[in-house]
């Protein structure tokens, strides 16, 4: 045992260094590629963004932790910690797009020690944009800190660290058991459930904000008291407390509090250490249900037939649609529009945009929905995967094939504009008849160029979308940059006539006006889809290897 610890260091520092090497001639290797290069450059614009909002969080969240040690309020520390718990533990799962994590499986292909295993692990989550900003964010807090307090600057310090360990190790720890779990569809379609009842859970924060503003002072402050109470055993409080027990020179208390939060670490460090070392051993979960035997002819189910349609078209219409029914994520695309209004409801009619101008949340409500089709339109063949080659070997041509997936994701959206236009009317009021007009104008206008700039993306660009790996689920992050920027012109455009309208009383100025622009989008849209069997084939190779990775 002794031995193998001894050996260790030698071995374990050349199969990290290998390791490393791997990964830099991997990037550099990307770079040889055009999707390569966008994708850096991608980065780099994402990396700026990022370094701009560490700054400028750092230096707000210094500002707060100086203003309240001066005032001696160091127990409101909790206030400052707690904003950067929650951006490390949740960024991470909401924005998987910006950090595309590598698969941890290949690297049991080499003969790694368990601990260089492990250390790769952890490397790989500590070099996470939300990790660099939250460390930024706290190092902002200790030199606040340390401003106020010089002399208990080296304690701030350590306990930040600290604390930054055990968010590090939460994480790591959290992605690692949610793949566990997002490897069997059961349990898959169980976590997506809780998870999308917390990313809507969270647009509740505004409305009981704003419920809670109108209390009077009295109970806003007997609700402090209440949650300072019950995040005090948590790790944000226990480093805000053992800060402020060392500023009253209350030094037993203050070690209590440091070490019940190392205690959360350690915690975290043996719930992960498990999970790798089960992953280690070789443990696979697979999905594939057992064989069951035969018991007479099954029926068949005839396929759909939509006259006007050729019947390539229709498999494939038939086909999304059928995956897409019983698709999780699909689901929760159709119900945030409507929870959305519903939360702008509860603030308030005479609050906010929509109260101060109703008209516009029809539009606005089919903009969003339009929105999150992005990893759907932006990435047709994402969920295909390996099957894509199939598409090849089929006597169908590409054109029929996306054709077949833009008429399912119409259909999708089409039913989302119908869910907002009557949800729009039963939580604020019916839509005008130019409102609807002029929004359904717009449409017109915007989904065939939004579809046809998808269409190459999804060739040009393709992502793979793996379910049970966290960073897989979305399209690359230069598809995702582009479609922002696509639909912001889109709908910059659109709102601009929808303003230029409001001037004239006549209601179908602005449905001509869109008319004839959506004749243009149609034809773009159906000359973009001419050229889509020749770029699929001229790009065949890097396409089929992209989505069979």
């Amino acid at each position: 045992m002794n031995q193998s610890g001894q050996d260790f260091a030698p071995r374990g520092r050349r199969q990290l260094a290998a390791v490393a090497e791997l990964r830099w001639r991997t990037f550099v290797n990307s770079l040889q590629s055009f999707r390569g290069r966008l994708e850096l450059a991608s980065r780099i614009f994402v990396g700026i963004a990022f370094v701009a909002g560490g700054i400028g969080g750092a230096v707000g969240l210094g500002g707060a932790a100086w203003f309240l040690m001066s005032e001696g309020s160091g127990e409101w520390l909790g206030a400052l910690l707690w904003p950067v718990f929650l951006f490390w533990q949740l960024f991470p799962l909401m924005a998987t797009a910006f950090t595309r994590n590598p698969e941890s499986a290949s690297l049991l292909r080499f003969p790694l020690s368990y601990r260089a295993y492990f250390l790769i692990r952890l490397a790989y989550g500590s070099l996470d944009p939300a990790n660099a900003v939250a460390g930024v964010w706290l190092l902002g807090i200790t030199i606040g800190i340390g401003a106020a307090r010089p002399r208990l600057l080296p304690w701030a310090a350590l306990v930040l660290v600290t604390f930054a360990m055990v968010n590090l190790l939460l994480a790591r720890m959290a992605f690692a058991w949610l793949e566990r779990w997002l490897a069997q569809r059961r349990t898959r379609e169980v976590m997506g459930v809780l998870f999308f009842l917390c990313i809507l859970s969270l647009q509740l924060i505004g409305p009981l904000i704003a419920f809670y503003g109108h209390k009077s002072k009295p109970e806003t402050q007997l609700l402090g008291q209440e949650i300072s109470k019950a995040q005090k055993p948590l790790p944000p409080g226990l480093a805000a407390f053992a800060i402020d027990d060392a500023a009253h020179a209350k030094h037993g208390s203050s070690l209590v509090w440091f070490l019940l939060l190392g205690a959360y670490g350690i915690a975290f460090l043996w719930l992960l250490h498990l999970r790798l070392r089960a992953e280690y051993r070789g443990e696979n979960l697979s999905e594939s249900a057992r064989r069951k035997a035969s018991q007479g002819r099954q029926a068949l189910h005839p396929s759909w037939n939509v006259p006007g349609l050729p019947g390539p078209v229709v498999a494939v219409f038939e086909k999304e649609l059928r995956y897409l029914s019983r698709s999780g994520p699909m689901l929760f695309t159709l119900v945030v529009p409507l929870f959305m209004l519903l939360v702008f409801r509860s603030s308030g009619q005479d609050q906010g945009l929509f109260g101060h101008a109703p008209a516009l949340t029809f539009p606005l409500g089919a903009a969003y929905s339009l929105l999150l089709l992005t990893n759907l339109s932006y990435n047709n063949f994402g969920g295909d995967g390996r099957g894509v080659q199939f598409f090849f070997a089929s006597p169908a041509s590409f054109r029929q094939v996306m054709t077949g997936k833009n008429l399912a994701h119409a259909a999708i959206f089409a039913l989302e504009v119908v869910l907002v236009w009557v949800g729009t009317s039963l939580l604020y009021r019916p839509p005008s008849i130019r409102i609807t007009l002029a929004t359904l104008a717009g449409i017109l206008f915007a989904l065939p160029i939004d579809f046809a700039a998808g269409n190459l993306f999804s060739i040009y660009s393709p992502t793979k979308i793996e379910a049970g790996v966290f960073g897989r689920q979305r399209a690359s992050l230069t598809t995702v940059l582009a479609s922002f920027g696509i639909r912001g012109l889109l709908f910059g455009g659109a709102f601009l006539m929808l303003w230029f309208s409001r001037h004239y009383a006549s209601s179908w100025i602005i449905v001509l006006a869109f008319l004839l622009p959506g004749v243009v989008a149609g034809a773009a849209y159906v000359a973009a889809l001419s050229y889509v069997d020749k770029i699929a084939l001229n790009h065949r190779d890097n396409f089929i290897s992209q989505l069979s990775r």
